[in-house]
């Protein structure tokens, strides 16, 4: 049996966000938490609630609190929590920030509902999902952090760390990555583990990043 999905909605247009959660409702591996107006609102619940949720689908442009600074106190106080931004706007501007501040994945409110599914699902499953367009937006408008050694600095990387963070750059999760390298598990959250460590890196999103930035991904 798979594991239930919790899921917090964040969104001031509250028919748009009923619509969404009536949907999410229908399956049975999706619960629906909590829906907030804005990011006040869902701070405040964060840190009264005992319970938290695996995801929040956080749009962007809310009152009070927006996405972004919800998005930016989140993955401080709660880094567990993964972030889905979603908005109006497919702008590279809006990618970029999001994806900076935090966010794992991105979606446009014209997304279809089974895209909406797709993202939630290999979110929940491996930490983060970025489309085509996300990929190329990483690899074209966010620099390389200057406190960022290069993957060839002195061997900052091992041979089996760069084997790893490739095989996650093809959104392989744990399991499949230990069966293709012939490796445990816990020996491939131990590599990722260092390679977070390495890259100063918040969570798997921000070792995808890295990995474009530093076009690891085109090596063979």
């Amino acid at each position: 049996m798979s594991k239930t999905i919790k899921i917090i909605l964040v969104d001031d247009e509250i028919l748009f966000r009923k619509g969404i959660s009536f949907l999410l409702e229908k399956e049975k591996n999706i619960k629906v938490i909590f829906e907030a107006s804005d990011g006040s609102e869902l701070i405040s619940f964060l840190k009264e609630s005992s319970i938290h949720p695996d995801i929040i689908i956080m749009d962007l442009k809310m009152p009070i609190l927006n996405g972004v600074e919800a998005t930016k106190l989140i993955r401080n106080e709660f880094p567990k929590i993964k972030i889905i931004a979603l908005t109006s706007y497919n702008s590279k501007s809006f990618v970029a920030n999001m994806i900076s501040v935090g966010a794992v994945s991105y979606l446009v409110k014209n997304a279809t509902p089974q895209e909406l599914l797709l993202t939630i699902n290999e979110v929940a499953a491996k930490g983060f999902y970025y489309d085509e367009f996300v990929m190329k937006n990483i690899q074209e408008n966010m620099c390389v952090s200057k406190n960022i050694k290069s993957y060839l600095d002195n061997n900052f990387l091992t041979s089996r760390e760069l084997e790893i963070l490739k095989l996650i750059c093809e959104q392989k999760n744990t399991v499949e990555i230990a069966e293709k390298l012939f490796i445990s598990p816990r020996t491939v959250e131990g590599h990722r583990n260092n390679l977070l460590l390495k890259t100063e890196s918040k969570n798997i999103a921000g070792l995808v990043v890295y990995a474009i930035q530093n076009e690891i991904t085109l090596i063979q």
